[in-house]
């Protein structure tokens, strides 16, 4: 039986993936860096020590990686101070779930922008526990971030449930042992081989329910 749901941040609640690529895209080409196309997809799920290195050593920004990561931070923020780019049904989709489900979050996102996130949207108080992967050993597609999520909320990855769109984050939550339910990304989908990783693919929030958390081999 599931007793808990860990849903992820940028590209299930958030409509935000193309945002950072944006923002990171930007500071990267104002500081000289080699921006390509791959760039996005290799960061996607990346603790921020692990991106600002990736930017610092494989597009070439001369800053060092702590100061690359608080400059996208504060890029970040302005942008969700404009436009808060909440995907449609979030905030319907965690208020359903709240009243069947202890709630977790465990994302990719640095601290400061996950709290903003969830005060300015109001599912702050839905979340019993937030997990940031800068708080943990390893970024996605390690598990490590669900894995501490699962341990805070004292409830057992197997019976805990993951809500993903992209494939290192599918990855992450399959090896933390968790059921996942993927939502792919439609900016980013993720390919075939993760995808069949999950247990349960939607297609959008709005099938997002505790039937689903429970059913078993549901594939839309």
């Amino acid at each position: 039986m599931i007793e808990a749901v860990v849903f992820d941040l940028d590209g299930v609640l958030l409509d935000s993936e193309h945002v950072w690529d944006e923002v990171r895209e930007a500071l990267a080409r104002e500081r000289g860096g080699r921006w390509h196309e791959r760039a996005q997809a290799d960061m996607m799920g990346m603790s921020s020590p692990e991106w600002s290195r990736y930017m610092h050593d494989m597009i070439g920004l001369p800053d060092p990686p702590e100061e690359i990561s608080a400059e996208v931070v504060r890029r970040m923020l302005a942008r969700y101070e404009a436009e808060l780019p909440l995907i449609e049904g979030a905030v319907e989709a965690v208020e359903r779930l709240a009243g069947s489900f202890r709630l977790g979050l465990a994302s990719s996102s640095n601290r400061p922008l996950i709290d903003v996130v969830l005060e300015r949207s109001g599912l702050a108080r839905y979340f019993e526990t937030t997990v940031s992967s800068e708080e943990v050993a390893h970024g996605k597609p390690a598990p490590d971030v669900f894995l501490e999520a699962a341990r805070r909320l004292g409830v057992p990855p197997e019976r805990s449930a993951a809500i993903e769109d992209s494939a290192n984050g599918i990855r992450a939550a399959h090896a933390a042992g968790m059921r996942v339910l993927a939502i792919p990304n439609r900016r980013y989908p993720p390919p075939e081989d993760a995808l069949a990783l999950a247990d349960a693919v939607l297609s959008s929030l709005a099938e997002l329910d505790a039937s689903v958390i429970h059913a078993d081999g549901l594939r839309a």
